[in-house]
């Protein structure tokens, strides 16, 4: 988020001598991005970030496509995906191109023999079930049912559920995540008509700064491939810091929707952008009110861009099937509407409960493996069904 925060203690100039009470100096750590030109944080550690004891051999996890040009429209159900102890092995790509990976993941246990790093992407992992907390050297972020959190690309994080039913819905981006720019000033403010504010964004607090040495297992993901590397020092050792750049929660259920007399398109759900990607949030709201309006949507050709809807819980008056986990990929290339009946049906209705998070990629989508092992191989033939 481009606002400052400031956590723990830190000095009063940057770049200054800045002792622990022993007399040595605490190690200061710059977290930059685009170089020196943007987004920046200052760390300060007990012990320098650079303590590499051991490095292990690289395992490949590059997502391999089943389908790499499509041209249907798809729909996986994903709670069908086998749950799995481990954190990272339960994360499973299901679509992929250049800008973004979308996983799905069924975690029964949390992070504690080993923390993680996303060297080349940002992660915004979306709490489909479960919660707890998500541990970083900035602190602490208490998540639950709804919540996206935002983990930029270099931070180390662990994540502690509070029991082992969780589903997770996982974007991974080759770019940094923001709020729409149509939303912020010049000064990154969030402006009066965007659909949420500073004030709705879940902060990391810093709770203890963790003084240990030892022997400390991250996995840092870069180029496809995870390099175990064994640290001489806890990874969140740090005293304070300050800044721009840092991880951050926001829960669905706090976009404020926006309607109106007629049925409005879906850029008025955006909730966060990238490059050549959009993330967007379908919430609960009320239906369009010029009393000849057609709540359900219109038939739409997607020239520019691949679209993904996630579905999450509530009903949804296009569709006539749609369970909790399914994914619907409709591709660039041909039209995708309401299903027949939905609407005439729709006329009347005065809103909706439905839940969802959708993503619109401006280059094509590939499918996985796994993503066709839990396919709904009829979903194209639903509209005439």
């Amino acid at each position: 988020m481009s606002f400052y925060h400031k956590q723990g203690q830190i000095p009063a100039k940057r770049h200054t001598q800045f002792r622990k009470p022993d007399g040595s100096l605490y190690a200061e750590e710059l977290v930059s991005t685009e170089g020196f030109s943007s987004l920046y944080s200052l760390v300060y550690h007990c012990h320098p970030p650079t303590l590499v004891k051991e490095i292990g051999e690289p395992i490949d996890v590059s997502p391999k496509a089943a389908i790499a040009k499509n041209m249907q429209n798809r729909s996986f159900l994903t709670f069908k995906t086998e749950a799995k102890d481990d954190y990272l092995e339960s994360r499973v790509v299901q679509l992929f191109n250049r800008d973004l990976y979308i996983s799905v993941a069924a975690p029964r246990k949390s992070m504690t023999d080993y923390f993680y790093k996303n060297a080349d992407a940002d992660e915004v992992i979306f709490v489909h079930e479960g919660s707890g907390i998500l541990k970083t050297l900035y602190g602490e972020i208490n998540f639950e049912y709804g919540d996206y959190l935002v983990v930029p690309r270099g931070i180390i994080y662990q994540i502690h559920f509070n029991n082992d039913q969780n589903r997770l819905f996982i974007i991974e981006s080759f770019s940094p995540i923001r709020p729409p720019k149509r939303y912020t000033n010049s000064h990154g403010q969030l402006l009066e008509h965007s659909p949420y504010c500073e004030r709705d964004i879940k902060l990391p607090i810093l709770k203890e700064t963790n003084d240990k040495q030892g022997n400390f297992k991250v996995l840092i993901k870069k180029q496809d491939l995870i390099f175990p590397y064994t640290y001489a020092t806890h990874p969140f050792d740090a005293i304070g810091w300050d800044g721009f750049q840092y991880p951050f929660g926001f829960s669905i259920h706090n976009y404020e929707p926006i309607t109106g007399r007629i049925h409005m398109p879906p850029p008025i759900h955006q909730t966060f952008e990238a490059h050549n990607f959009v993330i967007c949030s379908f919430v609960p709201r009320l239906f369009d009110y010029h009393p000849l309006s057609i709540p359900a949507p219109y038939n739409h050709s997607n020239v520019d861009s691949d679209e993904v809807l996630y579905y999450v819980d509530g009903d949804f008056m296009s569709r006539k099937h749609v369970e909790r986990g399914m994914i619907s990929l409709h591709p660039k290339g041909i039209p995708h509407g309401p299903h027949p009946g939905s609407v005439e049906k729709s006329i009347g209705a005065k809103e909706t409960k439905e839940l969802a998070v959708m993503i619109d990629p401006f280059y094509p989508l590939q499918i996985t493996q796994a993503a066709m092992n839990c396919e709904d191989a009829g979903y194209y033939k639903s509209w005439v069904e």
